[in-house]
Formats: C-alpha cells, structure tokens, sequence
C-alpha cells in the first residue's frame, strides 16, 4: 500500500527546495504526495512546476519580532490555517508530515500534532521562530548542521543530524550547456552571484560598482532578485537574471566561483557541488543572525570565505574575490556533502512505525 506524505514549508525558495529534492525519491516508492503553502506564494509557483503532487493552499500569519499592526490580525489567519489543515489531515490521512520550515508550516505542524508523524528539518545553524515553534509539535526534528543539535533544548532527545536534502538534477549540469546558454566563451572563469531567490540591494549595488574591474578578469552570472534588474548596465562580461531555474545545473558547471548570502540550503549545495564560495551574509540589523552563523561555521570547516556586509564595497569585493580565485583548490579539497538520502531515510522509518500502529 502506498504511502501519503504531506510536505510544506515556504516564504522562500530556500524552504521549497529540499523538499522538492526529495520528491524524485518519493515518486519512486509510489508515495501519494501533498503540499501545503500560501496561495500565490513562491512554494505554489515552484511546486506547480512539479508533476504528481497536489497543492493544497491555506492561510497564516507571519511572526514578526518587530511591532506591526499586521501583529493584531495575523494570530486570526494561524487560527484559521490551523482549522484549515486539520480538515486536510482528516480527508488526506496522511503517513507522515514533513516541514521545512517558514512561517506557513506552523499551522500544518499544529493541526498534524496527534494525527499523524510530524518531522521538522531545520536548515540553519540555531532554529527560527517558526521551526521554534513547529518543533514543539514534532516527533523527530532533522538538522543540517551537527552544531544545532546544542540548540535544540528538550527537544535534543528528538533530534538528528542528517544535513538537507539536495535537489538531484543539480549534479546533471554541463559546462557546454550553461556556455551556450549565457553565450561566453569560457576563456575566463565564471562567478555566479546570488542574493537568495528575494535578491538582495547591498550585494547588488556592491558587484554593480566592481564590475569594471571584475570583468576584466571573470565573465559574471548575477542572480539579482525579482524586480532588481538594472537594464542601464552594457557590460559584455555581465549576465544579470531576477531568478533561473532550469538552467540553474548548467550555470553552476559552468561555474568557477560562488558569491551569495549565507541561507544555509544555497550553501549547502554549492558545497555538494564543491564550488568555493565567498559568502556576504544579512547582518544583524536586516537578521536574527541566523546567516552569520551559517557562514561563521562554513569559514572555520574551510568551505567558504566571509565578507562582511559593512566592509562590502568594489575593493574589499574585487580582493576576496581574487583570494578566494588563487585559493579554490584548497577548498574544493574538502567539500562535499548530500542529506537526501539521510532524511528520506528518517521519513521511511516513520512512515514504516506508523504503518505498524
């Protein structure tokens, strides 16, 4: 009998995307499967580009750790997801529920609470509020970074140290092909710059100011961010995009150099993929410092140089750059790693006890 497996986590790609790495797997053991977001939100746009599962979508509210009017009316719209998504868990009466997180899962993870096996996966280096609070209700919590483990309270007995999941069609990229696609050459190697799938204006403004210099040595991929690209711009050297997506495998073979934020999912498939990044993590006052973290514990493994935002401009980016250049071979000496396999194996056997009840 085949399994049904309820996924959700949204508000950015980077709660999307491991999940849609494990949907492959999935499909293969004949699993029915869900997922349950926002309406019109970033996880329905990505999920409805996938065959064989079915969105389901509810309301939430964000939670905010600064004062907000929308403070006062976004407990209502929890409220109201939560008896939305108990009304899914009875007529889907699903195996097992898998979060990664954000503030759409909370209400899923609540309803889900003594219906069925709940698993969170945490991405970052200590939780978020949202997966603070799912994690309460959970029965087994996954964990990207083995340091989380400390973090985790009464709910460390729960816990278990997997990594994330990497989307598999990453690893089929070709150098020919992201070539082609973004029409270089290959005479000079490649940085792909990533602000994250919200993009990101202090990055942005800082590789735009470099470019003159950059290019002389690089050709440049830039991921800006929907709505930030800067059509002024005539550079041969420079590619600008708001977002790809199918062509993301081919870009990342062609690519020598990453530059990017530090959300923990992008860098933990750069590091998959052995690509020596230069990470500008969100600082404090536009974070809880989660991205800091992230990259602190990335700089002290050897997989990634740091750059702090404040020091950010064209010299301090040009000369990182051209460190991290000079020095790649000594970090893709170290890099690799894939959770797929680990957290598919954490839901098979939840699945399987459940089965057995």
């Amino acid at each position: 009998m085949s399994k049904c497996i309820i996924l959700t986590g949204g508000g950015s790609a980077g709660h999307v995307t491991p999940n849609i790495a494990l949907l492959p797997y999935l499909r293969a053991q004949g699993c029915e499967i869900h997922y349950i977001g926002l309406a019109g939100s970033i996880e329905e746009k990505l999920i409805s580009e996938q065959r064989d599962v079915k969105f389901h979508a509810i309301e939430s509210g964000k939670f905010r750790r600064y004062f907000s009017l929308k403070n006062l009316s976004d407990p209502f719209k929890v409220l109201k997801g939560i008896s939305q998504s108990k009304k899914l868990m009875k007529s889907l009466q699903p195996d097992v529920v898998f979060s990664k997180g954000g503030f759409v899962s909370v209400p899923v993870v609540i309803a889900a609470k003594g219906k069925t096996t709940v698993i969170c996966h945490e991405s970052d280096y200590t939780p978020g509020l949202a997966n603070r609070i799912a994690g309460r209700f959970a029965d087994t919590i996954c964990v990207t970074f083995e340091d989380t483990l400390e973090h985790l309270g009464k709910k460390r007995s729960a816990a278990v140290h997997t990594g994330t999941p990497i989307r598999r069609e990453l690893f089929s990229g070709k150098r020919e092909r992201g070539l082609q696609f973004l029409g270089f050459d290959g005479k000079k190697p490649i940085i792909l710059i990533m602000g994250g799938s919200l993009g990101a204006a202090a990055l942005n403004d800082g590789v735009r100011a470099a470019l003159p210099k950059l290019t002389k040595q690089f050709d440049i991929v830039h991921l800006c961010g929907k709505g930030k690209l800067d059509e002024s711009i005539n550079c041969p050297g420079y590619r600008q995009y708001e977002y790809i997506g199918r062509e993301l495998p081919d870009l990342l073979a062609a690519t020598e150099l990453v530059v990017s934020r530090a959300g923990a999912n992008a860098v933990f498939e750069f590091l998959a993929l052995c690509k020596p990044m230069l990470l500008i993590p969100l600082p404090l006052s536009a974070s809880r410092g989660d991205q800091i973290q992230n990259a602190g514990y990335f700089s002290r493994k050897g997989y990634a140089m740091v750059l702090e935002q404040e020091q950010l401009n064209e010299n301090t980016l040009l000369d990182s750059v051209n460190d991290l250049y000079d020095r790649r071979l000594s970090f893709t000496a170290t890099m690799s790693a894939d959770g797929t396999d680990e957290v598919l194996d954490v839901i098979r056997a939840e699945a399987a006890k459940r089965s057995k009840k």
